[in-house]
């Protein structure tokens, strides 16, 4: 697991490129036979990804949780991109075609990922946050998930926003994940662009073709940055930072925040004026 740090606006702005991408980008999620995740200091979210093969994958608590086992103090997201696969908590499987994704609670002291087809593989997609108390396990595929259809082919932003952890789907402490799905012929997510103080949110994108590259915008609204991003990749927006892109063309990704509370349209929307 690797260690990620915070870091303050003013330091950022002093960042290179290569710096930026050192902090905020992590450049494999999915690795194959592999469980491979980052922990950030930022709300301490840890967020990657489990690519099962021919054998089954067992997430263990390293010295970085500090604890028995992953979830004896931690919530858990998990969204399949990939082939089918299943999740096996503390004997209980739960099959997760792509896009299908699932809550665990706390307490869950057994987490296995296993790929159906090893030529195939699930591409399991974490997300995970520290809880207070324990909810249920909960299944959720795209179908029971909440959709927010928001923007327009004029502005090149239509898209559904697939709510899957969250208030209106099934209950959890503070983490908060879904999915959004870009229309054909359009490329811009979260712009007008926004912050909000008091969650932190990482994105994984997806769906994207060899070529195809998203611009992720970051940083403060007056001091902005870009990374350039490829498939299957992921960024870390701490709560100062916009977070918003730009693609190539159309694309998916997934987004997964913690912090102060679950309130999805609780944010600071930034005046076009104000960008630089």
């Amino acid at each position: 697991m690797e260690i990620r740090y915070s870091t303050h606006p003013n330091d950022v702005k002093r960042y290179t490129t290569e710096e930026l991408r050192k902090e905020f980008l992590i450049p494999k999620v999915f690795i194959p036979g592999e469980i491979n995740l980052v922990y950030s200091h930022v709300d301490r979210m840890i967020a990657g990804g489990a690519t099962p093969l021919d054998k089954p994958l067992r997430l263990e608590a390293g010295k970085e949780i500090g604890a028995e086992y992953f979830l004896a103090r931690r919530e858990m997201g998990v969204i399949n991109i990939g082939g089918r696969g299943k999740v096996i908590l503390d004997g209980e499987e739960y099959v997760l075609d792509a896009r299908e994704g699932l809550y665990v609670g706390m307490g869950t002291k057994e987490v296995i990922f296993e790929s159906e087809n090893p030529e195939k593989p699930a591409k399991f997609y974490i997300n995970s946050a520290p809880a207070h108390t324990s909810y249920p396990t909960v299944k959720i595929d795209i179908k029971k998930a909440n959709p927010r259809h928001l923007g327009s082919l004029a502005q090149s932003n239509e898209r559904t926003i697939y709510q899957y952890v969250h208030p209106a789907v099934c209950k959890s402490c503070q983490l908060v994940m879904g999915l959004t799905v870009l229309e054909p012929n359009n490329v811009w997510n979260t712009m007008p662009c926004h912050t909000h103080e008091r969650r932190m949110e990482v994105y994984m994108y997806f769906d994207m073709k060899e070529d195809d590259r998203v611009f992720h915008f970051m940083g403060e609204p007056g001091e902005t940055r870009h990374i350039v991003v490829k498939n299957e990749q992921a960024v870390i927006s701490p709560s100062w930072s916009i977070h918003s892109g730009v693609g190539t063309s159309n694309y998916s990704f997934i987004w997964g925040m913690a912090g102060e509370n679950q309130t999805f349209d609780d944010m600071d929307a930034v005046s076009m004026e104000y960008l630089k």
